[in-house]
C-alpha cells in the first residue's frame, strides 16, 4: 500500500477526532458502525454539545466504555467551541489538552490530516515493533521514540498505518500468518511461530 490511511470513517477533522477518541479500547469496525448515525445528528461541536452526554451515549452504546467516551466527546466539543472557535486545533499541545485525547490520539489525528508525521503506538504497533526487532522498549512512548528514530523521513507519514495494518491482518496476536507475510524473511521472530 503506497498510501495507507486510517480505517475509521470520517468527513471532517472533528469527525476524525471523535472517531479516534471513540476507538480507544475498541475496534475501528465497531466505531464505524456507530458513527454514521451519530455524525448525521451531530457532525459539529455545536450539535454534539447540544446532543449532550445522554444523547451521545445512545448513539455509541455498542462501543466499550461508552458513558465515559460520551462525557469526553461532549466536554471536548465544549472546549472546541469556547477556546478554538469550533475548530479542531491542529497542534499537539492543544489536542492533548482535550478530554479523552492523549498522545496516541493526537498522533493519529495529526498524522492522518498530514499536519505532523507521527507513529501512534497502539497494541498492534507495539507487538509488530517487538516481533520485527524494531524496538525492545517496554512502553509505548519508548517504542514510538525508537520507531521515529529509525524510520526514514520519507516513510514517517505512512509507517504508523503500515505497522497497524500489518499487525491487524498478518502479524496478529495469537497465530501470526507468517506464511503470507511479506517481510517474514527479515523477521527475527518467525521461527517462534512457524508450525504453531
Amino acid at each position: 500500500m503506497p498510501d495507507p490511511r486510517t480505517e475509521l470513517t470520517y468527513q471532517s477533522p472533528f469527525a476524525l477526532l471523535v472517531a479516534v477518541v471513540l476507538s480507544a479500547q475498541a475496534t475501528d469496525v465497531s466505531v464505524n458502525k456507530a458513527t454514521p448515525a451519530l455524525f448525521a445528528s451531530a457532525g459539529a461541536p455545536q450539535t454534539m454539545l447540544a446532543l449532550g452526554e445522554a444523547g451521545v451515549a445512545r448513539f455509541i452504546s455498542s462501543i466499550g466504555l461508552y458513558n465515559a467516551k460520551a462525557r469526553n466527546v461532549v466536554a471536548l466539543s465544549r472546549i472546541l467551541i469556547e477556546q478554538h472557535g469550533g475548530e479542531v486545533p491542529l497542534n499537539r499541545q492543544a489536542l492533548q489538552a482535550l478530554p479523552g485525547v492523549g498522545r496516541k490520539t493526537a498522533s493519529v489525528v495529526l498524522n492522518e490530516l498530514g499536519v505532523e508525521p507521527a507513529i501512534a503506538v497502539d497494541t498492534h504497533v507495539f507487538r509488530v515493533a517487538h516481533r520485527l526487532g524494531l524496538s525492545a522498549a517496554k512502553t509505548p512512548d519508548l517504542v514510538e521514540a525508537d520507531l521515529m528514530r529509525i524510520t526514514p523521513k520519507t516513510g514517517l507519514t505512512r509507517a504508523h498505518h503500515w505497522l497497524i495494518l500489518h499487525g491487524r491482518y498478518t502479524c496478529v496476536a495469537r497465530k501470526p500468518k507468517c506464511g503470507s507475510c511479506l517481510v517474514s524473511d527479515l523477521c527475527p521472530s518467525r521461527e517462534l511461530f512457524e508450525g504453531a
